[in-house]
C-alpha cells in the first residue's frame, strides 16, 4: 500500500535526505564563491582591493539560496578561509591574515550581504527589479563593511572611498544586473519545474 504524501515527507529517510541536500547546498555555494575569488585583477599600485568575481558570487548566492542558507553558506566561506584553505583572493596572504588586512571588511560582511539579497528577493514577486534592488541593496551595505574597515587603516574617508569605492563602481554595477538576470531567471525555471510536477 503506498504511504501518503505527509507520512513520506515527514519520514526519518526522507528529513536526513533533505538535511543532506541542504548542507551539500551550502558547502556548494561557499565553493563557487571561491571559484569567483580566483577571478582576480589585481589593481596595484593604485589600491591593495583587487578587482575580482567574488561579490558576484556572494549575490548569486543570497538571491539563489535565500537569507539563511545565504547567510550559511558565507559563514562557512569564512571559515574555510581562516583554517587556511585557499579560498579568497590569490593576491592576499591568505588565512586569518587576509581577513584582518585592508579587504577584511569586504570579506567579514559578505553573511550579511548574502542574507540582505535573499531576505529582500525572497520577499514579493520574483521579478528582475526586485532582484536588482536586493542586489542593489546588499552591494550598499558591503561597501559601507569595506569602507569602514579601510577608514580604521587609513583615518580618512577620502582615502578609504579611493582606495575601496571608486575603482570598483562600474564593475559593480554590471555584477549587480548579471546576478539579477540570472537569479530572476533561474527562479522563474525552478517555479516553472514546481508547476509541472
Amino acid at each position: 500500500m503506498a504511504k501518503s504524501a505527509s507520512h513520506t515527507l515527514s519520514s526519518p529517510q526522507d528529513r536526513a535526505l533533505e538535511a543532506s541536500r541542504q548542507v551539500a547546498l551550502v558547502v556548494g555555494a561557499s565553493l563557487v564563491v571561491a571559484l569567483c575569488a580566483h577571478v582576480t585583477i589585481p589593481l596595484l599600485p593604485f589600491t591593495p582591493v583587487p578587482l575580482t568575481a567574488q561579490n558576484l558570487g556572494v549575490l548569486l548566492v543570497g538571491l539563489m539560496l535565500g537569507s539563511r542558507r545565504g547567510f550559511a553558506a558565507l559563514a562557512l566561506y569564512l571559515m574555510e578561509g581562516a583554517v587556511g584553505l585557499p579560498v579568497f583572493s590569490p593576491t592576499g596572504p591568505g588565512g586569518i591574515a587576509q581577513l584582518l588586512g585592508p579587504t577584511g571588511g569586504f570579506l567579514m560582511v559578505y553573511p550579511f550581504v548574502a542574507f540582505l539579497a535573499g531576505y529582500i528577493f525572497e520577499r514579493g514577486t520574483k521579478s528582475f527589479l526586485r532582484a536588482a534592488i536586493a542586489g542593489l541593496l546588499a552591494e550598499i551595505l558591503l561597501f559601507a563593511g569595506g569602507l569602514t574597515w579601510l577608514y580604521v587603516f587609513t583615518h580618512s574617508l577620502a582615502k578609504a572611498a579611493y582606495l575601496g569605492l571608486y575603482w570598483f563602481l562600474a564593475a559593480e554595477v554590471i555584477k549587480v544586473m548579471l546576478a539579477a538576470g540570472i537569479a530572476t531567471r533561474w527562479r522563474g525555471g525552478a517555479v516553472r519545474s514546481a508547476v509541472k510536477q
